[in-house]
Protein backbone atom coordinates (compact mmCIF):
# COMPACT_ATOMS: atom_id res chain seq x y z
CA UNK A 1 0.00 0.00 0.00
CA UNK A 2 3.15 2.53 0.90
CA UNK A 3 4.48 1.66 -2.74
CA UNK A 4 0.87 2.57 -4.17
CA UNK A 5 0.64 6.07 -2.11
CA UNK A 6 4.23 6.97 -3.44
CA UNK A 7 3.61 6.21 -6.71
CA UNK A 8 0.53 8.65 -6.75
CA UNK A 9 2.35 11.17 -5.22
CA UNK A 10 5.35 11.14 -7.57
CA UNK A 11 2.94 10.34 -10.99
CA UNK A 12 1.18 13.19 -9.81
CA UNK A 13 0.51 15.27 -12.74
CA UNK A 14 0.65 19.11 -12.60
CA UNK A 15 -1.82 20.96 -13.99
CA UNK A 16 -1.11 23.81 -16.66
CA UNK A 17 -1.82 27.26 -15.52
CA UNK A 18 -3.97 29.51 -16.90
CA UNK A 19 -4.08 33.02 -17.70
CA UNK A 20 -7.37 35.37 -17.25
CA UNK A 21 -6.93 39.13 -18.89
CA UNK A 22 -9.85 41.12 -17.80
CA UNK A 23 -10.29 44.12 -19.84
CA UNK A 24 -13.66 45.82 -19.10
CA UNK A 25 -16.29 43.45 -19.89
CA UNK A 26 -13.96 41.34 -21.97
CA UNK A 27 -12.25 38.41 -19.66
CA UNK A 28 -10.02 36.05 -22.14
CA UNK A 29 -7.88 33.45 -20.75
CA UNK A 30 -5.08 31.07 -22.01
CA UNK A 31 -3.85 28.03 -21.14
CA UNK A 32 -0.15 28.12 -20.58
CA UNK A 33 1.35 24.45 -20.87
CA UNK A 34 4.59 23.31 -19.01
CA UNK A 35 6.27 22.71 -22.50
CA UNK A 36 5.32 26.35 -23.37
CA UNK A 37 6.99 27.86 -20.62
CA UNK A 38 9.83 25.90 -20.64
CA UNK A 39 10.18 26.89 -24.55
CA UNK A 40 10.12 30.42 -23.95
CA UNK A 41 13.04 30.80 -21.20
CA UNK A 42 14.91 28.67 -23.55
CA UNK A 43 14.08 31.39 -25.98
CA UNK A 44 14.69 34.30 -23.75
CA UNK A 45 18.23 32.97 -22.91
CA UNK A 46 19.41 32.37 -26.39
CA UNK A 47 18.15 35.93 -27.00
CA UNK A 48 20.45 36.81 -23.80
CA UNK A 49 23.12 34.78 -25.47
CA UNK A 50 22.83 36.34 -28.53
CA UNK A 51 22.83 39.79 -27.23
CA UNK A 52 25.85 39.23 -25.01
CA UNK A 53 27.79 37.89 -27.86
CA UNK A 54 27.18 40.59 -30.12
CA UNK A 55 28.17 43.00 -27.85
CA UNK A 56 31.61 41.34 -27.21
CA UNK A 57 31.96 41.44 -30.74
CA UNK A 58 31.18 44.97 -31.16
CA UNK A 59 33.67 46.00 -28.08
CA UNK A 60 36.33 43.43 -29.17
CA UNK A 61 35.91 43.72 -32.98
CA UNK A 62 38.59 46.09 -33.34
CA UNK A 63 41.23 44.13 -31.23
CA UNK A 64 40.84 41.15 -33.32
CA UNK A 65 40.69 43.27 -37.06
CA UNK A 66 44.21 44.55 -35.59
CA UNK A 67 45.92 41.13 -34.61
CA UNK A 68 44.33 39.90 -37.71
CA UNK A 69 46.21 42.60 -40.20
CA UNK A 70 49.09 42.16 -38.12
CA UNK A 71 49.29 38.97 -38.09
CA UNK A 72 48.92 39.23 -42.29
CA UNK A 73 51.81 42.38 -42.26
CA UNK A 74 54.03 39.78 -40.46
CA UNK A 75 53.65 37.42 -42.82
CA UNK A 76 54.29 40.17 -46.06
CA UNK A 77 56.98 40.95 -44.22
CA UNK A 78 58.37 37.85 -44.07
CA UNK A 79 57.76 36.83 -47.41
CA UNK A 80 59.50 40.19 -48.47
CA UNK A 81 62.50 40.00 -46.15
CA UNK A 82 62.73 35.97 -48.13
CA UNK A 83 62.43 37.89 -51.54
CA UNK A 84 64.53 40.12 -50.73
CA UNK A 85 67.40 37.74 -49.43
CA UNK A 86 67.11 35.73 -53.06
CA UNK A 87 67.46 39.15 -54.48
CA UNK A 88 70.59 39.14 -52.72
CA UNK A 89 71.72 36.14 -53.29
CA UNK A 90 70.94 36.39 -56.93
CA UNK A 91 72.90 39.91 -57.09
CA UNK A 92 76.07 38.06 -55.64
CA UNK A 93 76.13 35.05 -57.70
CA UNK A 94 75.77 37.61 -60.60
CA UNK A 95 78.69 39.48 -59.51
CA UNK A 96 80.66 36.75 -59.25
CA UNK A 97 80.75 35.13 -62.26
CA UNK A 98 80.56 38.56 -63.73
CA UNK A 99 84.11 39.19 -61.48
CA UNK A 100 85.10 35.43 -62.60
CA UNK A 101 84.93 35.77 -66.27
CA UNK A 102 86.58 39.27 -65.83
CA UNK A 103 89.35 37.52 -64.17
CA UNK A 104 89.29 34.90 -66.42
CA UNK A 105 89.76 37.33 -69.58
CA UNK A 106 92.68 39.14 -67.13
CA UNK A 107 94.31 36.30 -67.13
CA UNK A 108 93.94 35.01 -70.67
CA UNK A 109 95.50 38.42 -71.34
CA UNK A 110 98.37 37.72 -69.65
CA UNK A 111 98.92 34.63 -70.98
CA UNK A 112 98.37 35.68 -74.52
CA UNK A 113 101.27 38.02 -73.46
CA UNK A 114 103.62 35.81 -72.24
CA UNK A 115 103.18 33.54 -75.15
CA UNK A 116 103.95 37.07 -77.49
CA UNK A 117 106.64 37.60 -75.04
CA UNK A 118 108.25 33.87 -75.73
CA UNK A 119 107.20 34.30 -79.65
CA UNK A 120 109.77 37.20 -79.30
CA UNK A 121 112.44 35.51 -77.50
CA UNK A 122 112.61 33.16 -79.91
CA UNK A 123 113.03 34.88 -82.90
CA UNK A 124 115.60 36.69 -80.74
CA UNK A 125 117.62 33.38 -79.64
CA UNK A 126 117.31 32.03 -83.29
CA UNK A 127 120.16 33.81 -84.96
CA UNK A 128 122.30 33.78 -81.64
CA UNK A 129 122.01 30.13 -80.70
CA UNK A 130 122.82 28.98 -84.59
CA UNK A 131 126.04 31.54 -83.77
CA UNK A 132 126.51 29.76 -80.54
CA UNK A 133 125.98 26.58 -81.70
CA UNK A 134 128.63 27.35 -84.73
CA UNK A 135 131.02 28.73 -82.35
CA UNK A 136 131.40 26.98 -78.84
CA UNK A 137 131.93 22.91 -79.42
CA UNK A 138 130.60 21.82 -75.77
CA UNK A 139 132.20 18.21 -76.33
CA UNK A 140 135.98 20.00 -76.80
CA UNK A 141 135.84 21.39 -73.44
CA UNK A 142 138.77 20.15 -71.03
CA UNK A 143 137.98 17.54 -68.59
CA UNK A 144 137.89 20.39 -65.71
CA UNK A 145 134.84 22.06 -66.84
CA UNK A 146 132.67 19.41 -68.18
CA UNK A 147 129.06 20.60 -69.96
CA UNK A 148 125.66 18.94 -69.39
CA UNK A 149 125.05 16.79 -71.69
CA UNK A 150 122.74 18.08 -74.75
CA UNK A 151 119.77 16.62 -75.80
CA UNK A 152 119.11 16.67 -79.79
CA UNK A 153 118.16 20.17 -81.41
CA UNK A 154 118.11 21.89 -77.93
CA UNK A 155 117.70 25.06 -80.07
CA UNK A 156 114.51 24.27 -81.45
CA UNK A 157 113.27 23.25 -78.29
CA UNK A 158 113.80 26.24 -76.66
CA UNK A 159 111.65 28.08 -79.14
CA UNK A 160 109.19 25.10 -79.40
CA UNK A 161 106.92 25.97 -76.21
CA UNK A 162 106.75 29.78 -77.34
CA UNK A 163 104.50 28.02 -79.91
CA UNK A 164 102.07 26.74 -77.34
CA UNK A 165 98.57 27.43 -78.51
CA UNK A 166 98.04 29.48 -75.54
CA UNK A 167 94.95 30.79 -77.58
CA UNK A 168 93.39 27.38 -76.51
CA UNK A 169 93.00 28.88 -73.00
CA UNK A 170 90.49 31.85 -74.22
CA UNK A 171 87.08 32.67 -73.07
CA UNK A 172 86.11 29.96 -75.95
CA UNK A 173 88.29 27.09 -74.93
CA UNK A 174 87.33 27.84 -71.17
CA UNK A 175 83.41 27.63 -71.86
CA UNK A 176 82.82 31.70 -71.49
CA UNK A 177 81.93 32.67 -74.45
CA UNK A 178 78.69 30.82 -75.21
CA UNK A 179 77.80 31.47 -71.47
CA UNK A 180 74.26 31.58 -70.78
CA UNK A 181 71.96 33.51 -69.00
CA UNK A 182 71.99 33.26 -65.94
CA UNK A 183 70.50 30.44 -63.82
CA UNK A 184 70.28 30.75 -60.01
CA UNK A 185 69.58 27.00 -59.78
CA UNK A 186 72.16 25.54 -62.21
CA UNK A 187 74.80 27.97 -60.58
CA UNK A 188 73.32 26.44 -57.11
CA UNK A 189 74.31 23.05 -58.82
CA UNK A 190 77.74 23.53 -60.38
CA UNK A 191 78.97 25.02 -57.04
CA UNK A 192 77.51 21.82 -55.08
CA UNK A 193 79.08 19.71 -57.57
CA UNK A 194 82.33 21.70 -57.14
CA UNK A 195 82.57 22.45 -60.64
CA UNK A 196 82.38 25.87 -61.35
CA UNK A 197 83.84 27.78 -64.19
CA UNK A 198 86.51 29.59 -62.08
CA UNK A 199 87.81 26.53 -60.92
CA UNK A 200 87.93 25.02 -64.27
CA UNK A 201 89.89 27.98 -65.33
CA UNK A 202 92.20 28.13 -62.35
CA UNK A 203 93.06 24.66 -63.34
CA UNK A 204 93.92 25.50 -66.54
CA UNK A 205 95.84 28.81 -66.03
CA UNK A 206 97.68 27.00 -63.40
CA UNK A 207 98.27 24.14 -65.83
CA UNK A 208 99.52 26.54 -68.56
CA UNK A 209 101.64 28.66 -66.37
CA UNK A 210 103.56 25.66 -65.01
CA UNK A 211 104.38 25.15 -69.01
CA UNK A 212 105.24 28.84 -69.81
CA UNK A 213 107.44 29.11 -66.56
CA UNK A 214 109.41 25.36 -67.97
CA UNK A 215 110.28 26.93 -71.57
CA UNK A 216 111.41 30.61 -69.78
CA UNK A 217 113.54 28.37 -67.17
CA UNK A 218 114.55 25.90 -70.17
CA UNK A 219 115.62 28.83 -72.64
CA UNK A 220 117.17 30.58 -69.52
CA UNK A 221 118.91 27.26 -68.98
CA UNK A 222 120.00 27.14 -72.48
CA UNK A 223 120.98 30.38 -72.82
CA UNK A 224 123.43 29.90 -69.51
CA UNK A 225 125.04 27.07 -70.36
CA UNK A 226 125.78 28.48 -73.83
CA UNK A 227 127.33 31.69 -72.42
CA UNK A 228 129.11 29.28 -69.94
CA UNK A 229 130.43 27.31 -72.86
CA UNK A 230 132.07 30.31 -74.69
CA UNK A 231 133.49 31.65 -71.65
CA UNK A 232 135.26 28.25 -71.00
CA UNK A 233 136.19 27.77 -74.22
CA UNK A 234 138.17 31.47 -74.30
CA UNK A 235 139.48 30.44 -71.26
CA UNK A 236 140.54 27.40 -72.43
CA UNK A 237 142.43 28.87 -75.75
CA UNK A 238 143.47 31.91 -73.72
CA UNK A 239 145.18 29.75 -71.19
CA UNK A 240 146.78 27.19 -73.76
CA UNK A 241 148.28 30.09 -74.85
CA UNK A 242 149.52 31.53 -71.88
CA UNK A 243 151.25 28.64 -70.73
CA UNK A 244 152.91 28.23 -73.96
CA UNK A 245 154.13 31.56 -73.52
CA UNK A 246 152.22 33.07 -76.64
CA UNK A 247 150.60 36.25 -76.78
CA UNK A 248 146.96 37.13 -75.55
CA UNK A 249 144.87 39.87 -75.06
CA UNK A 250 144.79 40.24 -71.25
CA UNK A 251 141.17 40.97 -70.70
CA UNK A 252 140.64 37.17 -71.10
CA UNK A 253 142.75 36.56 -67.54
CA UNK A 254 140.91 39.35 -65.16
CA UNK A 255 140.17 38.28 -61.74
CA UNK A 256 136.28 37.54 -61.51
CA UNK A 257 136.67 38.02 -57.81
CA UNK A 258 136.97 41.67 -58.39
CA UNK A 259 133.34 42.47 -58.72
CA UNK A 260 130.69 44.83 -57.18
CA UNK A 261 127.78 47.09 -57.47
CA UNK A 262 124.51 48.07 -56.24
CA UNK A 263 122.12 45.17 -55.80
CA UNK A 264 119.36 45.36 -58.70
CA UNK A 265 116.70 42.82 -58.37
CA UNK A 266 115.85 41.35 -61.72
CA UNK A 267 112.57 39.74 -63.04
CA UNK A 268 112.21 38.18 -65.96
CA UNK A 269 112.37 39.84 -68.78
CA UNK A 270 115.25 41.99 -67.51
CA UNK A 271 116.94 38.72 -66.09
CA UNK A 272 116.52 37.04 -69.92
CA UNK A 273 117.89 40.17 -71.34
CA UNK A 274 121.16 39.88 -69.30
CA UNK A 275 121.65 36.40 -70.19
CA UNK A 276 121.21 37.12 -73.35
CA UNK A 277 123.71 39.93 -73.30
CA UNK A 278 126.32 37.85 -71.35
CA UNK A 279 125.55 35.03 -73.94
CA UNK A 280 126.65 38.07 -76.75
CA UNK A 281 129.50 39.23 -74.67
CA UNK A 282 130.65 35.84 -74.26
CA UNK A 283 130.41 34.66 -77.97
CA UNK A 284 132.44 37.96 -78.77
CA UNK A 285 134.86 37.27 -76.41
CA UNK A 286 135.39 33.44 -77.68
CA UNK A 287 135.48 34.59 -81.63
CA UNK A 288 138.10 37.51 -80.32
CA UNK A 289 140.01 35.09 -78.88
CA UNK A 290 139.63 32.32 -81.48
CA UNK A 291 140.60 35.45 -84.01
CA UNK A 292 144.45 36.19 -81.92
CA UNK A 293 144.53 32.30 -81.71
CA UNK A 294 143.86 31.31 -85.33
CA UNK A 295 146.46 34.30 -86.80
CA UNK A 296 149.18 32.30 -85.09
CA UNK A 297 150.58 29.38 -86.85
CA UNK A 298 149.27 26.70 -84.47
CA UNK A 299 148.38 23.71 -87.60
CA UNK A 300 151.09 21.28 -88.93
CA UNK A 301 152.67 21.49 -92.00
CA UNK A 302 153.32 18.38 -92.10
CA UNK A 303 150.36 16.25 -90.25
CA UNK A 304 151.12 12.88 -89.78
CA UNK A 305 154.89 12.80 -90.67
CA UNK A 306 157.70 12.30 -87.95
CA UNK A 307 160.42 14.99 -87.27
CA UNK A 308 163.53 14.18 -88.53
CA UNK A 309 165.61 17.00 -86.45
CA UNK A 310 164.24 19.05 -83.79
CA UNK A 311 164.90 22.93 -82.54
CA UNK A 312 167.95 23.72 -81.17
CA UNK A 313 171.93 23.02 -81.05
CA UNK A 314 172.33 19.53 -82.85
CA UNK A 315 174.87 17.81 -84.76
CA UNK A 316 174.91 19.67 -88.07
CA UNK A 317 174.29 16.36 -90.62
CA UNK A 318 176.79 18.13 -93.19
CA UNK A 319 179.92 19.01 -91.36
CA UNK A 320 179.17 16.89 -87.59
CA UNK A 321 180.05 19.63 -85.36
CA UNK A 322 177.64 21.04 -82.95
CA UNK A 323 175.27 24.09 -84.51
CA UNK A 324 171.87 25.59 -83.88
CA UNK A 325 169.29 24.16 -86.06
CA UNK A 326 166.29 26.88 -86.54
CA UNK A 327 163.47 25.19 -87.33
CA UNK A 328 162.01 21.67 -87.33
CA UNK A 329 162.36 19.40 -90.25
CA UNK A 330 159.42 16.74 -90.92
CA UNK A 331 160.11 13.62 -93.45
CA UNK A 332 158.29 14.26 -96.45
CA UNK A 333 158.65 12.80 -99.92
CA UNK A 334 159.34 14.77 -102.98
CA UNK A 335 156.42 16.76 -104.34
CA UNK A 336 154.41 16.45 -100.88
CA UNK A 337 152.27 19.72 -100.18
CA UNK A 338 153.68 22.40 -98.27
CA UNK A 339 150.74 23.96 -96.50
CA UNK A 340 151.12 27.22 -94.71
CA UNK A 341 150.24 27.18 -91.24
CA UNK A 342 148.27 29.90 -90.62
CA UNK A 343 146.53 33.15 -92.49
CA UNK A 344 149.08 36.05 -93.62
CA UNK A 345 150.95 37.45 -96.66
CA UNK A 346 153.73 35.92 -98.68
CA UNK A 347 157.24 38.03 -98.08
CA UNK A 348 159.75 35.77 -99.82
CA UNK A 349 158.99 33.37 -102.20
CA UNK A 350 162.28 31.80 -104.32
CA UNK A 351 166.22 30.56 -103.97
CA UNK A 352 167.17 31.95 -100.30
CA UNK A 353 170.96 30.43 -99.71
CA UNK A 354 171.01 27.45 -97.36
CA UNK A 355 167.01 27.01 -97.19
CA UNK A 356 167.50 26.14 -101.53
CA UNK A 357 163.73 27.48 -102.52
CA UNK A 358 161.95 29.07 -99.83
CA UNK A 359 158.45 30.50 -99.18
CA UNK A 360 158.25 33.06 -96.06
CA UNK A 361 154.95 34.05 -94.80
CA UNK A 362 154.08 36.95 -92.41
CA UNK A 363 151.19 36.87 -90.18
CA UNK A 364 151.31 39.97 -88.22
CA UNK A 365 152.38 40.79 -84.69
CA UNK A 366 155.97 39.80 -85.72
CA UNK A 367 155.18 36.62 -86.05
CA UNK A 368 156.29 34.82 -89.59
CA UNK A 369 157.08 31.10 -90.68
CA UNK A 370 159.32 29.78 -93.23
CA UNK A 371 159.28 26.75 -95.35
CA UNK A 372 162.25 25.70 -96.92
CA UNK A 373 164.07 23.42 -99.70
CA UNK A 374 160.69 23.01 -101.81
CA UNK A 375 161.32 21.31 -105.01
CA UNK A 376 158.39 23.68 -106.22
CA UNK A 377 157.37 26.83 -105.14
CA UNK A 378 153.75 27.97 -105.58
CA UNK A 379 153.07 30.93 -104.34
CA UNK A 380 153.98 34.73 -105.21
CA UNK A 381 155.44 37.47 -102.73
CA UNK A 382 152.40 39.57 -102.00
CA UNK A 383 150.27 36.94 -102.18
CA UNK A 384 147.55 36.62 -99.49
CA UNK A 385 147.05 32.77 -98.09
CA UNK A 386 145.09 31.60 -95.77
CA UNK A 387 145.84 28.49 -93.01
CA UNK A 388 145.96 24.88 -95.16
CA UNK A 389 146.55 27.13 -98.36
CA UNK A 390 149.34 24.79 -101.22
CA UNK A 391 152.72 27.21 -101.38
CA UNK A 392 154.70 24.76 -102.68
CA UNK A 393 156.08 20.82 -102.68
CA UNK A 394 158.69 19.52 -100.75
CA UNK A 395 162.19 18.76 -101.53
CA UNK A 396 165.46 18.64 -101.27
CA UNK A 397 166.66 21.88 -102.15
CA UNK A 398 169.55 24.28 -100.89
CA UNK A 399 171.91 22.18 -97.83
CA UNK A 400 170.03 19.54 -97.42
CA UNK A 401 170.59 15.37 -97.15
CA UNK A 402 167.82 14.42 -98.38
CA UNK A 403 164.01 15.00 -99.22
CA UNK A 404 162.47 16.43 -96.27
CA UNK A 405 160.77 19.85 -94.83
CA UNK A 406 162.21 22.39 -92.79
CA UNK A 407 160.01 24.52 -90.90
CA UNK A 408 160.60 27.74 -88.56
CA UNK A 409 158.50 29.85 -86.68
CA UNK A 410 159.75 33.81 -86.02
CA UNK A 411 158.99 36.57 -83.66
CA UNK A 412 160.21 39.54 -84.47
CA UNK A 413 162.69 38.29 -86.64
CA UNK A 414 164.03 35.72 -83.89
CA UNK A 415 163.47 31.76 -84.37
CA UNK A 416 161.39 30.48 -81.89
CA UNK A 417 160.94 26.67 -80.92
CA UNK A 418 157.53 25.76 -83.28
CA UNK A 419 156.78 22.44 -80.90
CA UNK A 420 155.52 25.01 -78.44
CA UNK A 421 152.88 26.33 -81.13
CA UNK A 422 152.12 22.82 -82.68
CA UNK A 423 151.73 21.45 -79.03
CA UNK A 424 149.35 24.70 -78.51
CA UNK A 425 147.53 23.66 -82.11
CA UNK A 426 146.82 20.43 -80.75
CA UNK A 427 144.79 21.27 -77.69
CA UNK A 428 142.71 24.10 -79.14
CA UNK A 429 142.44 22.20 -82.11
CA UNK A 430 138.48 21.17 -81.41
CA UNK A 431 138.27 24.67 -80.05
CA UNK A 432 138.73 26.41 -83.04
Amino acid sequence: MNVTGQSAVFGRRKEPHTVIIARGNEIRHFTVRPWMAAFMGSAMAAVAVGYLLATSYLVLRDDLIGAATAQQARMQQAYEDRISALRAQVDRITSRQLLDQQLVETKVSELLQRQAQLTQRHGRLGTIIERAEADVHADALPDSAPMPQQRPDERAEIGAGADLPVQQASLAGLGLSDMQPFSLWSTRDRTLSGETTADKADKIFVSINKSLHTIENEQLTRVSRLADAAYQNADAIAEALQVAGLPVDKDFGKDESDVGGPLIPLDKATMFDSKVKDLDEALDMLDQVKQEARRLPLANPAPGHTVTSPFGVRTDPILGSAAFHSGMDFRAPVGMAARVTAPGKVVRAGWAGGYGRMVEVDHGNGFSTRYGHLSKILAKVGQTVAAGDEIGETGSSGRSTGPHLHYEVRHNGEPVNPLRFLKVGRQVAKLL
